[in-house]
């Protein structure tokens, strides 16, 4: 803060620049759509039964996110958002058929409180504070890899503690990734809203997955 002698009124020296503040907007327009739309091929998966093969998984997210990543700054980007976010619902729905079909619709909604609860006050702190998290990058970097490799560990040994263990790291992971996001957008360091879409949806369904397992195995 600092006083403004002439006008006799105090301003913040650290309020969001106009850029960051467009670019903070067309975010989370942006990431309201594609939330709704992955809700919707989410609900046809359930409807359908649809269910993907892990390796169509992986190799469907990772591709998508991958293109989105390169056409981020053409029209074409936003046409792949809506692609991979649309297919990550798709990847929901069978989830959300399992736990449903087992008398645990209140988990599903305590997951989706629980996970807007987080990400609304994570995002505030960012915005208020205006705090640079981007001391974070090197923990989500390291923290992705082992957390990936986590997974793909207990695809063969299906542990119930390390399954446990990978969903409590992914809320922590996730949690840092939305700070760091939102740090990024408010500080000008990510100046593109359709990168700085997919950064967020990735974050909030990894925290809804992982809450969703959290507490599906507590109430179990």
């Amino acid at each position: 803060m600092r006083y403004d002698a002439k006008t006799t009124t105090y301003s913040d020296s650290r309020a969001i620049n106009p850029e960051a503040q467009k670019v903070l907007r067309n975010t989370y327009m942006l990431l309201g759509l594609t939330l709704a739309f992955s809700a919707l091929t989410a609900f046809f998966a359930m409807s359908t039964g649809l269910r993907l093969n892990i390796f169509v998984f992986f190799i469907g997210a990772y591709g998508l996110m991958f293109l989105t990543h390169k056409l981020a700054n053409s029209a074409w980007g936003l046409l792949s958002v809506f692609g991979f976010t649309g297919f990550m619902g798709l990847s929901i729905g069978p989830i959300l058929n399992a736990y449903i079909g087992a008398g645990m619709g209140g988990v599903v909604v305590s997951a989706l409180a629980m996970t807007a609860l987080v990400f609304f006050g994570l995002s505030a702190v960012a915005l208020i504070t205006k705090k640079d998290f981007s001391f974070l990058g090197k923990f989500l970097l390291v923290g992705g890899l082992v957390l990936m490799g986590g997974v793909i560990a207990n695809l063969f040994l299906g542990l119930t503690g390390l399954h446990l263990a990978i969903s409590a790291g992914f809320v922590i992971f996730s949690s840092a990734l939305i700070l760091f996001e939102t740090s990024q957008i408010v500080n000008g360091g990510e100046t593109n809203y359709i990168r700085a879409t997919v950064g967020l949806f990735v974050a909030i369904y990894n925290l809804f997955l992982s809450l969703l397992s959290l507490l599906g195995m507590s109430n179990d």
